[in-house]
């Protein structure tokens, strides 16, 4: 494999260095080649990976960084088929979000700043996923967690920016800590951190130990991926620049846990943890597609959406068929970002009014925008041919493979019901927004060139990209993936036409309600159940009434006896400790030579009188 392929990471780690360095001396368009070229040279790298790919895993090690005895854990690397997937996605999807910002952010202050968050961003994730063990696994998952409350937060003079930052980073840390803990519980039963080891062995373990770790591990994933019960966080994202939106949720961040997942995936074969991962995605998915549907900010339509596929990528892990969830993963990422970049280019035009109240009418005058936003929604939809029909489809069919099987509907039932409300909520936003006349500011303008193009080969993508799994031409991504994969569940009982006829009637029949039921610009009247969707099922109750003051409760129960009474006094102890031994031996420092002789006479006497009395 080419030396050039090993560099992925590290070309945006350069850009970040250079930027936060030097960033606020160099001209902005110096700062955008930077900020734009690193990533892009990352994505050439990746290109070199996926060219000269002899297809047996490739590792590197960097350096040997523990070394205790006989255990040692070296930073490595690796690039396997699952690993070449994700950064030729990362690194492409990245390179055009960054190419939008450069118009996008052309006004704002700490232009600079941006770019050099932005490019740190990309370099963790892409560490991420190359990492060739745990513990590098998981200083690319912490760090992706550190820029995310950056970049939230990037404007943190705005007290609901800032709060946001605080509050992805704390609820990650609920999921981060789980999946520490996990980690080191198969470090202690396997005594390595080798992802490929790991995998290896999963099979030797116990059932007890097998479910708790691979559970762990799980609630780590619900926490970056946004998941029933850790997904208040991503929501709350939206208050960060735009592109950043479309770059946690379609490239970087939500999608680690999917990815983590799939790399350990002979670890999540219990029949216990495939049960829990196939109804909490199931369960998810569903959950925020109803919340999508009530919901009037278009960025947190996005974000609901966004929760609700992540939900159907665990649906297809947890019945066992994780390569349908990397293709739906893949094709997720170039329809996401090209909604959230066309939600970005009519809060560019509308001087940052998002709410769909206030929108309308804006199909002629943002004629590009709007074609771009009607796309990436016929994909989210799942209308053939484009790319989500093809990917959400084939977890629909592996649910439904996995139900004859003798698992349970549920994954199913839930699935189709969600393709059936995203279609919904996608065509009712894309109606107020873009078609019936409402407010609109006098002359809405249409993006620079700079916004247009990324947002067209994104389109393109979301078109095309079904392509990468089609049975029709030989399926290359899934072929791609199928040795990667071998302990997946064979699948034998094959639908036919059955499944894909029901998910096609679904997303016609969602676009058809959401088209003809929000005429006039008015939500259907839909009583209680609207009002138990916005309250998220009363969820958003049980944390702010029942959870939250709990929690602070015990927090101040032990912020005494512990944090201040043993862990503070413990520290202060040894504190004062070295500093009384310190005045102690300075005494002893008089810079008379007279007690130097009489400290050195005396300490022989005692050394004489020890040695004769032996």
């Amino acid at each position: 494999m080419a030396d050039f392929a090993w560099t992925i990471p590290f070309w945006p780690a350069l850009g970040w260095l250079v930027l936060g360095l030097v960033g606020g001396h160099l001209p902005r368009r110096l700062v955008a080649w930077i900020g734009c070229g690193t990533v892009a040279l990352a994505f050439a790298a990746a290109v070199a990976a996926r060219a000269t790919f002899p297809g047996e895993p490739q590792e590197r090690t960097l350096f040997t960084w523990i070394a205790a005895g006989a255990f040692s854990v070296d930073a490595g690397l690796l690039l396997d088929r699952l690993s070449i997937v994700m950064v030729l996605m990362v690194s492409g999807v990245g390179l055009l979000i960054h190419i939008y910002s450069v118009g996008y952010m052309a006004e704002d202050r700490a232009y600079s700043r941006y770019f050099a968050y932005l490019n740190l961003f990309m370099a963790s994730m892409l560490l991420l996923v190359m990492g060739r063990n745990l513990l590098v696994l998981f200083v690319g998952w912490e760090l992706v967690g550190l820029c995310s409350y950056l970049l939230i937060g990037f404007w943190f003079d705005r007290e609901r920016a800032a709060n946001s930052g605080r509050k992805a980073f704390v609820v990650n840390r609920i999921g981060d800590a789980a999946f520490l803990i996990g980690v080191l519980l198969l470090w202690t039963s396997l005594g390595t951190l080798d992802l490929r080891a790991i995998g290896a062995q999963a099979a030797t373990l116990g059932a007890p130990v097998m479910v708790t770790a691979s559970l762990l591990l799980f609630t780590g994933a619900t926490g970056k991926s946004a998941q029933l019960p850790l997904y208040t966080w991503l929501p709350d994202a939206m208050e960060g620049p735009t592109p950043v939106s479309a770059l946690i949720h379609a490239a970087t961040m939500v999608t680690a846990g999917v990815y983590m997942i799939a790399r350990l995936f002979p670890l999540f074969t219990h029949p216990v943890t495939v049960v829990v991962v196939a109804t909490v995605g199931a369960l998810t998915a569903f959950f925020a597609a109803t919340i999508a549907l009530v919901e009037w900010d278009m960025k947190r339509v996005m974000a609901y959406s966004t929760i609700s596929q992540l939900g159907y990528m665990f649906l297809a892990v947890g019945v066992l068929a994780p390569a349908a969830g990397i293709f739906h993963l893949t094709t997720h990422a170039f329809f996401k970002a090209l909604l959230f970049l066309a939600a970005g280019s009519v809060m560019h035009a509308m001087h940052n009014v998002i709410d769909m109240h206030m929108l309308g009418g804006l199909a002629r005058p943002l004629r590009y925008t709007a074609g771009a936003f009607i796309i990436g929604g016929l994909a989210l939809a799942g209308i053939p041919p484009f790319s989500g029909f093809f990917s959400k489809d084939l977890i629909l069919e592996r649910a439904w493979e996995h139900a004859v099987g003798g698992g349970s509907p549920v994954p199913f039932i839930l699935g189709l019901v969600t393709a059936l409300v995203t279609a919904v909520y996608i065509t009712r936003a894309a109606r107020y927004a873009f078609f019936d006349q409402s407010y609109r500011e006098p002359h809405p303008h249409e993006a620079p060139p700079v916004m247009l193009w990324p947002m067209a080969l994104l389109a393109l993508l979301s078109v095309a990209g079904g392509l990468l799994g089609a049975q029709r031409i030989g399926a290359p991504l899934l072929e791609f993936l199928a040795p990667q994969f071998a302990e997946a569940a064979p699948h034998e009982a094959a639908p036919g036409l059955f499944v894909p006829v029901l998910s096609i009637l679904a997303g016609v029949a969602g676009v058809a309600i959401g088209w003809l039921g929000y005429r006039d610009r008015r939500d259907p009247d839909l009583g209680w159940v609207a009002r138990l969707f916005s309250r998220h099922w009363y969820l958003l109750d049980l944390y702010d009434g029942v959870l939250v003051p709990a929690a602070k409760r015990v927090a101040v129960l032990l912020a005494g006896p512990v944090d201040l009474g043993v862990i503070d006094r413990a520290v202060n102890g040894i504190g004062a400790l070295a500093v009384g031994g310190a005045r102690g031996l300075r005494r002893l420092q008089t810079g008379y030579v007279r007690q130097y002789a009489a400290i050195i006479l005396v300490g022989t006497i005692l050394l004489m009188a020890y040695w004769a009395t032996r």
